[in-house]
């Protein structure tokens, strides 16, 4: 018999989902910390990670359990895996939150930096998925959920690497998607605006050092400034990391989860604009918003 609990507005089948465990990387703040605390709220066995495990005493008083995982490293990646699957079989859900920040103009960002974040967001992520899908193909289902982001829809200046990873984000969904589905897997791609987290001040401590000089100075100031204004306090397109949080946990206990979840005004009104404006109109605009001095 299978008896449906109502765990915050949302209906989970207790034979088989709810009790599915769920590994999600990057915890240790903003959204990956919100989806930790909503998903076990919701009663699902829930094993929350970071670089450094031993920061995330509050999700283990949550009744998370907590381990040390750093997705560019493969022995902290396939120990985690283990972990899970041990006491569970099967890791049910993988929710691949892990990022990294960072970015500047084309002609100046560090091909370092480049490398760093890929390694995260895309190389780590892509491995994690290997690692799961064995034990999911084994149960006959199973949800990947990645944090993919508005960047990845729609390319902002000096948005070189961490825009490219996004959109890299968009393709490897879409191919998983398709592979995967014959084995009763799910993947959804999440896709946020801007939100309020401390992932904006991580990122600015990754990107190039800038003395105030060079060709991009200016430009690199406007853009700054219209970040700032995006992210004050109160600003309304700014999402928190609980409402990011509320949308994840809609697509893990949806019966048909979709492919994409576009979260904020942001994510889902600027492809739009893009697309009717076309390259040119894109640009013209995008220029105005955030101006190069002395160009035309």
């Amino acid at each position: 018999m299978i008896v449906i609990h109502i765990v915050s507005g949302y209906h989970l089948a207790s034979s088989d989902r709810a009790r599915d465990a769920v590994l999600i990387t990057g915890c240790s703040s903003g959204i990956g910390r919100a989806t930790a605390l909503a998903l076990a709220r919701a009663g699902f066995p829930v094993w929350a990670s970071a670089r450094r495990g031993a920061g995330l005493a509050e999700l283990a008083q949550a009744g998370c359990r907590v381990l040390d995982l750093d997705v560019t490293d493969e022995r902290s990646r396939a120990r985690a895996v283990a972990q899970v699957e041990a006491e569970h079989g099967a890791v049910g859900v993988l929710i691949n939150n892990a990022g990294h920040g960072g970015g500047g103009p084309v002609e100046e960002v560090p091909l370092d930096l480049v490398r760093e974040v890929f390694d995260t967001n895309v190389f780590g992520l892509v491995r994690m998925c290997q690692l799961v899908l064995p034990g999911m193909r084994a149960r006959g289902r199973g949800h990947i959920v990645n944090l993919g982001s508005a960047a990845g829809l729609v390319t902002p200046p000096t948005g070189c690497p961490y825009a490219m990873s996004k959109y890299a984000l968009e393709s490897l969904s879409d191919a998983l998607r398709l592979e995967v589905a014959p084995f009763g897997i799910r993947v959804s791609l999440i896709e946020p605006g801007a939100v309020r987290t401390e992932f904006l001040a991580n990122s600015a401590r990754h990107s190039p050092a800038d003395n105030g000089a060079g060709p991009y100075a200016g430009f690199k100031a406007n853009v700054a400034a219209m970040t700032a204004r995006a992210h004050r306090e109160g600003a309304r397109t700014v999402l928190t990391a609980d409402e990011v949080a509320q949308v994840i946990l809609k697509a893990v206990t949806a019966r048909r989860a979709r492919a994409r979840y576009k979260v904020g005004a942001q994510a889902r009104a600027a492809p739009v604009a893009r697309r009717l404006l076309g390259d040119r109109g894109w640009d013209a605009m995008m220029r105005r918003v955030v101006p190069l001095p002395g160009a035309r």
